[in-house]
């Protein structure tokens, strides 16, 4: 009888291949649990393929408990409003002519009909299967505000938003800075932090409170298993860094479009979306989820920098990101700083997906990609491999972003800011907190 022995080359490839099965297996339970919560828009509009939407507002503010219907041929259906004053309504078929009607017996006490008011209006469906259709009792009045004003509103924004990106963007350097990876798949570990909050609080019916954690702790558990099923196997093959940016595009194509094949093409929304503006703060607009954002980040990052500073852990990890070859020889095992590093990176993006969610807001499957360009922005600007120049250039960035509306359309924040870096980098090639380093 032969017996046959298994290579330690095989049991590598085996555990390799049980690491990736299992990080996809996570992924498509993900999907099996956020499903059911995308099509949470009010019960009765779930089973029905096309939506009338629309918001009912009086003096620029949302009426909330508005009894909705809509009838067409042989169909009659029934919503009220939100707390934000939005509706959706489902119908069966967008070749029929539907009625929209506003109850206005439902309206509260304290709103008043104006003359002229059109309670119902007719609703045909285009080439879309979408239709937003909308009841203004009382036009807003229109407010002018002073430039300065209008300064410091968007450079408060400018900051949240920049710390915002200073979470993901500290865990890309400290990725680049340790394996010399530019990892394009970042993106997606912020949309993954995104989703597994919505399948906690939403799917599972848990605390935002809790679901956040849990996220956060998801996500730190998808960076191990990615850089044990992928990261390190090609490392150990000997790839060069085009290599594995090639082969991060590509994961970055295959975890975005199995987002959308998992939840679709729609938005969707945290609870406690929509918080209020805070009153007294004069220009500014800030609500109590934008200061928990900001303070969250803020504790965060300085949690973060307490640990690449004074922990073993963290001076072993910028040994190996200034030289990796003399950390090793020093008896630091590169291998290992590299794992934490990997779940500290996406343990922070995911962290970074949750608010911006909230900042944005709401979900969807390429929001991640969409901040991409901002967070490599950030990167660059503060000097590659740096974690505190990432956060520097993210901060800058974000001001930048946010503040550019004043003289630019809004569609073209975005391009402002990396104008503004190819401006830099002109000048200081190396970035903010970067060291000249000689080629050739």
């Amino acid at each position: 009888m032969a017996i046959t022995r298994t290579s330690p080359a095989d049991s590598r490839n085996r555990r390799t291949l049980a690491a990736i099965i299992s990080g996809l297996f996570a992924i498509a339970l993900l999907f099996g649990l956020a499903t059911p919560a995308a099509a949470d828009t009010g019960g009765e509009t779930e089973d029905l393929p096309f939506t009338i939407q629309g918001n009912v507002r009086t003096g620029g503010e949302g009426v909330a408990d508005v009894t909705i219907t809509v009838t067409g041929p042989g169909f009659e259906n029934e919503t009220t409003t939100e707390d934000n004053g939005s509706f959706r309504v489902g119908v069966p078929n967008k070749e029929d002519t539907y009625t929209l009607v506003l109850d206005e017996g439902s309206l509260p006490a304290d709103v008043e009909v104006p003359d002229g008011f059109e309670s119902s209006v007719e609703v045909t469906f285009g080439n879309t299967s979408t239709v937003t259709r909308n009841f203004t009792l009382t036009a807003a009045e229109r407010a002018t505000t002073s430039f300065f004003d209008q300064l410091i509103s968007r450079a408060v924004n400018g900051l949240n938003f920049g710390l915002m990106l200073a979470l993901a963007a500290i865990g890309l350097s400290l990725v680049y800075g340790t394996t010399g990876i530019s990892n394009f798949a970042h993106g997606e570990m912020v949309t993954f932090g995104a989703l597994a909050a919505l399948v906690f609080s939403v799917g599972l019916d848990l605390s935002i409170w809790i679901a956040i954690p849990l996220a956060v702790l998801v996500s730190a558990a998808f960076g191990w298993g990615m850089d044990a099923g992928l990261w390190r196997p090609l490392r150990r093959k000997g790839l060069g860094t085009v290599q594995l940016m090639i082969v991060s595009i590509g994961l970055s194509l295959a975890l975005r479009y199995m987002f959308q094949m998992g939840i679709g093409g729609r938005t969707q929304q945290l609870p406690g979306a929509a918080a209020a503006i805070i009153p007294g703060l004069g220009p500014i607009r800030l609500s109590v989820t934008d200061l928990i954002s900001m303070g969250l980040s803020l504790v965060v990052i300085g949690v973060f920098a307490w640990w690449l500073m004074r922990t073993r852990i963290g001076r072993a990890t910028r040994a190996v990101s200034d030289n990796p070859s003399l950390a090793a020889a020093s008896g630091i095992d590169v291998d290992g700083v590299v794992r934490v590093v990997w779940i500290v990176a996406t343990a922070l993006a995911g962290l970074s997906g949750v608010l911006w969610a909230y900042f944005r807001p709401g979900i969807k499957w390429d929001m991640g990609t969409s901040i991409l360009l901002l967070i490599f922005a950030a990167v660059t600007l503060g000097g590659l491999g740096t974690a505190f120049g990432a956060l520097i250039g993210s901060l800058i960035v974000g001001l930048l972003v946010e503040v550019s509306t004043l003289w630019i359309p809004s569609d073209l924040k975005y391009v402002g800011a990396l104008v503004v870096l190819i401006v830099i980098l002109l000048f200081r090639p190396q970035g903010i907190l970067g060291r000249r380093e000689r080629i050739g």
